[in-house]
C-alpha cells in the first residue's frame, strides 16, 4: 500500500477533517505502538507499511517495551496528537483497520498476538 492510499483510508475511516489530521493520527498511533510491541516486531511491521510511516515504528532505541491497556494506549495517542481521547480513539481504530489491510495476514496475526484482550475491538475479524 502506498503512503497516499494509507493516509486517505485513515482520513476516511476516522472521519478526519483534513489530510494533515489523518497524518498526525497515523504518526501518533504508530509511535504509541512502538512503545507497546517488541523492537523486532516493530521493525518487521515497518517493512510492510509505506516508508514514510515506517520511521515512526523504528525510532525505538531500546528493547524495553511497556504493557498497557487500551485506554492507556488511547490516552498516550491523544497526548501525542494533542486532541481529546474520544477523537484519538476514532483515529486509533482507523489506523488499526488500515494496518490490517496494509500488511500480510500472517504478519498481522503475529502483530495481533502482542495485544491483551481489551484491544479486541480494534481488530476486525471476518
Amino acid at each position: 500500500m502506498e503512503y497516499t492510499e494509507f493516509i486517505t483510508h485513515v482520513e476516511t475511516l476516522s472521519q478526519s477533517s483534513s489530510r494533515i489530521e489523518a497524518e498526525n493520527a497515523t504518526r501518533a498511533t504508530l509511535a504509541t505502538l512502538r512503545e507497546l510491541i517488541p523492537k523486532d516486531e516493530a521493525q518487521e511491521l515497518a517493512k510492510e507499511i509505506p516508508s514514510e510511516l515506517s520511521e515512526f515504528l523504528q525510532k525505538q532505541e531500546t528493547e524495553t517495551t511497556e504493557s498497557f491497556h487500551l485506554q492507556e494506549f488511547i490516552q498516550r495517542t491523544s497526548q501525542k496528537e494533542n486532541i481529546a481521547p474520544t477523537t484519538a480513539a476514532m483515529h486509533v481504530r482507523a489506523v488499526f483497520a488500515v494496518l490490517q489491510s496494509a500488511v500480510t495476514p500472517e504478519k498481522f496475526k503475529k502483530f495481533h498476538s502482542y495485544f491483551s484482550h481489551d484491544y479486541e475491538e480494534l481488530f476486525i475479524t471476518d
